[in-house]
C-alpha cells in the first residue's frame, strides 16, 4: 500500500510539473516541430541529462530499489534501423496526437477529455503490437 502511495503522489507531481512546465501543451509541441521555440528541446535535453546520470548510478549500484536490491540493467544490442523506425513511429504519432504518453494522462487530469481519444489509440495499438511481436523482427 506504501509503495502505491508513493507512485501516485509521483505521478501527481509528474503530471504538475507536466502541466505547469506547458510540456503538455499541444502549441508547444507544435512549435517544436516547426523549429520555432527551444522550449520542448530544454525539456527534453534537461531529461536526457538526468536520465543518463541516474542510469549511471543505478549501474553502479548507487540506486536500489525498494527492497534494498540492487537493480541490474542488462546490456541491449544498438540496431540502428529498428530504433529509426521505432523513433519515427513515435515521432510522427507525436506529431499527430500532439501528446506523447505522459502528457496524454497529463492532459486528462487537466480535463482536456478529446485526449482520451488518443488514449484509446494508444492503448489499441499497444495491444495490436502485443498480438503480432512474434511475427515481427526483433
Amino acid at each position: 500500500m506504501k509503495r502505491g502511495i508513493f507512485y501516485l503522489m509521483v505521478g501527481v507531481i509528474f503530471g504538475i510539473t507536466m502541466f505547469k512546465s506547458e510540456a503538455a501543451s499541444w502549441f508547444r509541441i507544435y512549435e517544436m516541430f516547426q523549429f520555432k521555440s527551444f522550449h520542448m528541446y530544454g525539456i527534453i535535453g534537461s531529461a536526457l541529462a538526468l536520465g543518463v546520470v541516474f542510469v549511471q548510478l543505478i549501474k553502479k549500484g548507487k540506486i536500489r530499489n525498494f527492497d534494498g536490491e540492487q537493480i541490474i540493467i542488462p546490456p541491449k544490442a544498438m540496431s540502428v534501423p529498428r530504433y529509426l523506425l521505432g523513433g519515427l513511429f513515435f515521432g510522427f504519432g507525436w506529431a499527430l496526437a500532439g501528446a506523447c504518453p505522459g502528457p496524454m494522462f497529463t492532459l486528462t487530469g487537466a480535463g482536456y477529455w478529446p485526449i482520451l481519444v488518443v488514449i484509446a489509440g494508444a492503448v489499441g495499438g499497444t495491444f495490436v503490437y502485443g498480438l503480432l511481436k512474434d511475427k515481427l523482427p526483433h
